[in-house]
């Protein structure tokens, strides 16, 4: 069992104190957003022997297991993360496995490089994800019904939001959405950011359900962003609740503290509320333009007290254990890899005291016996 010092991102969305409050840290004053756990080369975590990279690296089957190692490859399928929202996150999408490897194959022949800013694809791989709510969390996730949203919109009183709130009573569903999305995106700039000014303004006025959006536009002025965001339903988790987010669903983040997990990949295609990129025609291969429940999840206990999230992929399972006063210790032993994140309390791990905020990594078929008081994540494969 390894200990994991972790990398933590300074993205400008993220919170300046949540992530240090979690470990008991002084905060810097500078936006910390996540907190990387595992193998991916953009920032792995560390142990004694060296990055999880390299550790992965050197014995493969070891360190994953026989059965994950052929299913997935030598590398470790999930990352996991804290993650800290203290303003909204981009609009985005992720494609299936099919479009991944479709689109890095095309960008490869092209010869784009894969760190150019108009790259869209990364690597060959999708990007599900599930994010569980560690204190009240906000989030975006999936369209509205057409006329739900035309309603919403509608009701601002800002004339010209009018052309959309027509396109979203068009037939069928899909047609729809995909139309307005599309006129959102393609207006003209100076339009558009008249459009979002009055919209912010009057989202202020009326408050309740608008105040997400007010919130966004102060954060993203003139972004056509934020009228695509209103297409989408708005979520409030509370902790220990969770979303999962597959291929071509659209959502952001806008605020709080979760712990995250995604296989292994950085394949995003954006829709608005950030400066970088926006690929249009690709963005409306990608998503799929159909109404749909966010689906908020709760974890599904078993007898030896694991509170599992359920998801529809392979490549990451989600569970929790949240540990009484002098319980029973339980053995986490699987013959598939494993971190395990402590995010309350005191949990003994192995040989490993873990506080809030602390993790380790437990290589396939390595005893896990872990005992304590607390909240403690574990992060493992389907195999």
């Amino acid at each position: 069992m390894d200990r994991l010092d972790n990398t933590i991102r300074p993205y400008a969305w993220g919170s300046p104190t949540a992530i240090p409050q979690l470990l008991g840290a002084e905060p810097t004053g500078e936006p910390q957003a996540e907190m990387w756990m595992g193998a991916h080369p953009g920032a792995p975590s560390r142990t004694d022997r060296g990055t999880l990279v390299e550790v992965v690296d050197a014995e493969p089957e070891k360190e994953l297991g026989p059965a994950a190692v052929a299913r997935f490859g030598p590398r470790l399928p999930f990352l996991l993360k804290l993650l800290a929202a203290g303003a909204p996150l981009s609009l985005q999408v992720h494609p299936d496995l099919a479009q991944a490897k479709e689109g890095y194959a095309d960008e490869e022949r092209r010869g784009i490089p894969v760190d150019a800013p108009h790259r869209n694809y990364k690597d060959a791989n999708h990007k599900p994800e599930l994010i569980c709510a560690l204190t009240e969390f906000d989030g975006l996730c999936g369209f509205r019904a057409p006329l739900e949203a035309a309603a919403l919109l509608d009701d601002l009183g800002v004339d010209s939001l009018k052309p959309y709130v027509d396109l979203l009573h068009a037939h069928p569903e899909d047609a729809a959405l995909r139309e307005v999305l599309t006129a959102i995106l393609t207006a003209d700039p100076d339009d558009m950011s008249r459009t979002v000014a009055e919209t912010a303004t009057a989202c202020t006025r009326l408050g309740g359900a608008y105040a997400p959006y007010a919130d966004i536009a102060h954060h993203y002025p003139g972004d056509p962003g934020v009228i695509a965001a209103m297409l989408l339903n708005h979520v409030r988790l509370q902790p220990g609740e969770a979303l999962y987010l597959g291929a071509g669903v659209p959502h952001a983040y806008l605020n709080g503290l979760g712990v995250e997990i995604m296989a292994n990949s950085d394949n995003v295609l954006r829709c608005g509320l950030t400066p970088k990129h926006v690929d249009v025609p690709e963005l409306l291969r990608i998503v799929r333009f159909l109404p749909s429940d966010p689906g908020v999840l709760r974890p599904e206990a078993s007898p030896d007290g694991e509170e599992v999230y359920e998801t529809p992929i392979d490549e990451f399972r989600l569970s929790r254990y949240v540990l009484p006063e002098a319980g029973a210790a339980h053995d986490l032993t699987r013959p598939t890899p494993q971190i395990l994140l402590c995010t309350a309390g005191s949990v003994r791990a192995g040989e490993h005291d873990l506080t809030a905020g602390r993790s380790v990594f437990v290589p396939a078929g390595e005893k896990a016996e872990v005992s304590g008081t607390g909240t403690l994540f574990r992060a493992t494969v389907v195999a």
